[in-house]
């Protein structure tokens, strides 16, 4: 799905994921290859190359100064700013020219022993923030498709080719998309992780298909 997005020439400031994505070394080298920014998540008994040396994440992140931590907001939540102490250490560097990797550690304040790590692969001048930004993009996401799943069925299907699933997944984004257009002009909340919110009606429906001019079924 990247592939096909990359090359219809769609423009991606990152790409983010989850560690299932971030352990992939052969997704990794392609995003570089492609000069494709990136902030992936890894787990924490991977290997990584600082300098000359291979390290386990884990073991880097114990070795850390308690000074270096930086606390950043990684956007905001349900309860507010979502703040983590942060650090980021340069990674063996890639082949091409003006980017760099970096080793990107976060840790909860309410638990300083509970980390975390991605590897980000980006220009050489981008900055911690940015980095820490683009992480908290994953919730963003996470949230986004509960809330689909809730509000226009996004896992509601019973089918057993790509095909199918390609299909079916494609139509819920597509409803979801719709919804959010019809909240963001009428100033309602976003929809529950369950069923649609109270107020949307046949009401909200006819007022966004006469400003665009849509006739109704």
């Amino acid at each position: 799905m990247l592939q096909r997005a990359l090359d219809a020439g769609v423009s991606l400031a990152y790409v983010t994921g989850d560690s299932v994505y971030g352990d992939d070394h052969e997704l990794r080298s392609w995003l570089e290859e492609r000069k494709q920014a990136y902030v992936l998540a890894r787990s924490c008994d991977e290997y990584v190359w600082i300098g000359v040396q291979q390290r386990p994440i884990a073991a880097v992140l114990a070795e850390l100064e308690e000074q270096d931590w930086v606390r950043l907001s990684a956007g905001a939540g349900s309860k507010g700013a979502r703040l983590y102490e942060w650090q980021q250490l340069l990674l063996h560097p890639p082949a091409e020219r003006g980017w760099r990797r970096w080793l990107l550690l976060r840790r909860r304040l309410a638990d300083p022993s509970e980390g975390a790590a991605y590897t980000v692969f980006a220009p050489t001048h981008t900055t911690l923030i940015t980095h820490v930004q683009v992480a908290g993009r994953r919730w963003t996401v996470e949230e986004s498709i509960q809330s689909g799943k809730g509000a226009v069925g996004m896992d509601h299907y019973e089918v057993r080719s790509w095909t199918g699933w390609y299909r079916h997944i494609t139509l819920s984004m597509w409803a979801q998309a719709f919804l959010a257009v019809i909240r963001a002009e009428e100033g309602a909340q976003a929809a529950p992780k369950k069923g649609l919110p109270k107020e949307a009606g046949a009401s909200r429906l006819a007022r966004f298909k006469a400003r665009r001019k849509l006739q109704s079924s």
